[in-house]
């Protein structure tokens, strides 16, 4: 049961226009694909339509992880995958099952990011990234050890992008999660399902 409900699409405050622009960047370096077919998040964008200012605030920061982070956009769904797992968040894993697939994350490794970095199945350097994601949000900081992988890896601009990855998808586990956000039809795991096939 939604302890903010979601307001339709119809009602939305004039300022969530500007809000919604906010989540696309000066410069584009990841595209998503056509929209078609994917999931809506009118649910939790009704929710978040109830306070336009902050929307707009984070979606300006939300927009940079998305859409311009010097992350590859496969390394940034298996930090929101990870992250998703970790706090529970239905919603989030949903959503990001959709753009892991469109991201070049395959089935089965999508299924393994429950499992977690002690999967024998992952490459030294997703292992790494997965296990900075269970390290963040276990003790707000990344070990010397997964570090010191990451750095073998990544540049300063993609290690602080994936710190602030998780920051910005933590964020909004717990807001979905403590606004009582209910899953969309089209996003429920049957939706799903049947758009695959």
């Amino acid at each position: 049961m939604p302890r903010i409900t979601p307001i339709p699409v119809r009602e939305w405050p004039p300022e969530m226009r500007q809000a919604l622009a906010a989540l696309t960047p000066p410069v584009v370096r990841h595209p998503f694909g056509p929209r078609e077919g994917r999931p809506k998040a009118l649910n939790a964008l009704g929710t978040l339509a109830h306070h336009p200012e902050l929307t707009r605030a984070f979606n300006v920061f939300n927009g940079h992880v998305l859409f311009a982070s010097s992350l590859a956009p496969r390394e940034r769904e298996l930090l929101v995958l990870r992250l998703a797992v970790v706090r529970g968040c239905e919603y989030e894993w949903l959503q990001h099952v959709v753009l892991a697939a469109e991201s070049g994350l395959e089935p089965d490794e999508v299924e393994r990011v429950k499992a977690g970095p002690s999967d024998p199945g992952w490459r030294p350097s997703d292992r790494a990234l997965l296990r900075a994601v269970d390290e963040l949000i276990g003790d707000a900081m990344v070990s010397d050890e997964t570090w010191g992988q990451l750095v073998a890896e990544l540049d300063t601009h993609q290690l602080m992008d994936l710190v602030f990855t998780v920051g910005a998808y933590e964020t909004l586990a717990m807001a979905f999660r403590s606004f009582g956000v209910a899953l969309d039809a089209d996003l429920a795991p049957d939706a799903l399902r049947s758009s695959d096939s």
